[in-house]
């Protein structure tokens, strides 16, 4: 059975009627080309050497990493394998201050410690760039606990099994100890595991922020959606007060200069309002982490969006943030926002990080070219989907997320390319949300397919080079997404140098590009105005893509009852977080406050956000509509008790008063 369950193989057999009947003739073969029961096989030249394994375990900020690093600088030979460009930027920067020539390799770079280009003894990587050719004395893998990710484990389990170092230091959380001993118990490897403790106190306020008139210096503001970045940080300078902004999204030079702004003691921007995008990177001296939310955006292993408190690891790896060993904090605070939102956090935070339990794998090209020898007529995207039906492969593993890949495998498929860059522009890193990105990508890919390099001319034409400074979000967004289409050209020129020959000028307005989202950043409130100036009475959101976040996944009260907030920001807050779990879960709002708002939600930008997404029909939507008005027309206002009726109505006459 190809696709193991027999209710799946009418859907699996209509999409893959083509391919089928070849297939019969070469099921063995195929069978044999997508077993991964065994990668520790696939790595013949790290089986040929005893190495030794070193698992450097503890939380943020207990030096785990600082004493791999120090052996990696001792070494005749190392490699620093990290999840960041970022990261890896630090060791290339702190091995070459320190003496030891480092080169710095990155899916879109290679910067050689030497001024004539030879290879030096060092080298600091993203993990997904690392060599498992190339022979080190030591090897510094970072963040283990990743190789749980769905979407980029496999890069930690292909460097763990495939590093030929003589010694292999991994640095994470101790919950990633028993799965890094199992596997390597199949290599035949031994694992020595050295605990670190943090170096400096963490304490869980028992009082929540609840204002932002309680903010002092070195606070920090952690928010999981740019809206509310975006809300939060206007209210503070609003208070008379500078603040820093970090996310996601920003370029590495934008962050490490807004990280350098709150860390200077002579500037005036004492608070940060950021993302968990701090959670890893930056060298930050945070006083207080205060959560203004517990709950986040994330992406299961379907590949399926879903919001959900936070977990415990990483609301640790945020807590841990806080009074940094060696800042000018001795220790480190934890709070939220809001009062109702600290006993959950409390209880995320006592709460042990549950144990890895599998490490990803991802198709390889030579298996899936295997596999096109055998289906010639398959398209990629059929050929991966066949893959994974048929793949088998062993309980401590789990096959990486493909979705982002067939997505760009279909978006490409009319382009006549060899499947071997086929391959290398799917898997492409970018976020195909972008849709200007994703567009890049396709012009790329049909201008590649006819032998014509893409130049600094051609690039510069397509992104209307040069650009302003931005005067709204709106413009600031899409210069992000321009410095994300560089960033994809510097990545396939380091895989298509004649194709895309043009990196160094491409490197060069890259670096001027993010000196302009610099200025907008620096300016960010002045755009969020002009931003909320132009766009049309009734709309919530700056950024229409993004969506604000409830508070708790449990709580759906307004987070004005709170703040006694009157923005427009605030309130957008307080209508758009009941309504997302209101559609999600198809239920009534227990809140009479919000019976009035539900007309609104079809004309506005978040019903429009859940129709495109496939979280809401038209007929659903109607529906809700049509049982609201049979509610109020009856004197009801929600479908709780006559009990939560009462208090709510008392509640209304509140927020009226």
């Amino acid at each position: 059975c190809v696709s193991g369950h027999v209710d799946d193989l009418f859907p699996f057999f209509l999409r893959h009627a083509k391919q089928i009947f070849p297939m019969l003739d070469c099921m063995d073969d195929l069978r044999k080309i997508s077993d991964l029961r065994l990668p520790p096989n696939w790595y013949p030249d790290a089986r040929a050497i005893q190495r030794k394994i070193i698992f450097h375990a503890g939380p943020t900020n207990s030096g785990k990493t600082y004493h791999a690093i120090q052996r990696f600088l001792s070494a005749k030979s190392g490699i620093y394998c990290g999840p960041l460009k970022l990261l890896a930027h630090e060791i290339f920067q702190k091995s070459n201050h320190a003496n030891v020539p480092c080169d710095l390799v990155t899916g879109e770079e290679r910067v050689y410690a030497s001024e004539d280009a030879r290879q030096a003894p060092h080298i600091a990587c993203t993990i997904e760039m690392c060599s498992t050719n190339t022979p080190y004395e030591v090897a510094v893998i970072d963040e283990i606990q990743m190789i749980r990710d769905p979407a980029r484990g496999w890069a930690w389990t292909r460097a763990l099994l495939g590093l030929c170092a003589e010694e292999i230091h991994v640095c994470g959380e101790a919950a990633a100890i028993d799965l890094v001993t199992e596997l390597m118990y199949t290599t035949g490897e031994e694992v020595e595991v050295q605990h670190y403790k943090r170096l400096t106190p963490l304490t869980v306020l028992d009082y929540a922020l609840e204002s932002l008139d309680n903010l002092r210096p070195g606070d920090c503001i952690v928010c999981f959606s740019k809206n509310d970045i975006y809300s939060v940080s206007r209210q503070i300078e609003a208070r008379g007060l500078e603040c820093a902004v970090i996310y996601g999204s920003l370029p590495p030079g934008t962050k490490l200069e807004q990280a350098k702004k709150f860390n200077d003691p002579d500037d005036p921007c004492k608070i940060l309002v950021a993302t968990d995008a701090i959670g890893m990177g930056l060298n930050l001296c945070i006083r207080r982490i205060i959560f203004n939310s517990i709950v986040k955006p994330t992406v299961n292993e379907k590949g399926e969006k879903e919001i959900d408190s936070i977990t415990t690891s990483q609301a640790l790896q945020i807590a841990g943030r806080a009074g940094r060993f060696g800042s000018s904090f001795k220790q480190g605070e934890v709070t939220t926002m809001h009062r109702e939102d600290l006993v959950q956090l409390k209880e995320i935070l006592s709460e042990a990080v549950p144990p890895v339990k599998a490490a990803g794998l991802h198709p390889t090209p030579e298996q899936i070219e295997m596999f096109a020898y055998h289906l010639p007529d398959a398209t990629l995207s059929n050929l991966i989907d066949i893959f994974v039906s048929l793949s088998q492969v062993d309980g401590m593993y789990f096959v990486c997320n493909i979705d982002d890949f067939k997505f760009l495998a279909d978006m490409i498929q009319h382009i006549p390319l060899n499947l071997r860059s086929r391959y290398v522009f799917c898997t492409a890193p970018l976020n195909r949300k972008e849709p200007f990105v994703c567009t890049t990508l396709l012009k790329f890919a049909r201008q590649f397919s006819r032998n014509e390099p893409l130049t600094f001319d051609w690039l510069c034409r397509h992104v209307k080079w040069p650009l302003a400074a931005p005067k709204n979000i709106k413009e600031l967004v899409h210069l992000e997404a321009v410095h994300d289409v560089f960033d994809l050209y510097l990545w396939l020129s380091y895989r298509f140098m004649d194709m895309f020959p043009d990196a160094a000028l491409v490197r060069d307005i890259q670096k001027k590009l993010d000196d302009i989202i610099q200025v907008g950043v620096c300016n960010i409130t002045k755009l969020i105005r002009a931003s909320q100036a132009a766009a049309a009475p009734g709309t919530a959101d700056v950024v229409p893509e993004d969506f604000t976040l409830p508070r708790t996944k449990r709580d759906g009260r307004e987070a004005s009852d709170r703040q006694g907030a009157k923005s427009p920001e605030a309130l957008s807050v307080a209508a758009e977080a009941p309504a997302l779990r209101r559609v999600r879960n198809l239920r009534a709002s227990q809140s009479g406050t919000r019976q009035e708002h539900l007309k609104s939600y079809g004309r506005g930008s978040l019903a429009n956000r859940l129709l495109r997404e496939g979280l809401l029909t038209q007929e659903m939507l109607r529906q809700l509509e049509s049982e609201w008005q049979d509610q109020h027309r009856n004197g009801r206002y929600g479908l709780g008790s006559k009990r939560d009726d009462h208090h709510n109505s008392k509640e209304t006459g509140k927020k009226r008063k």
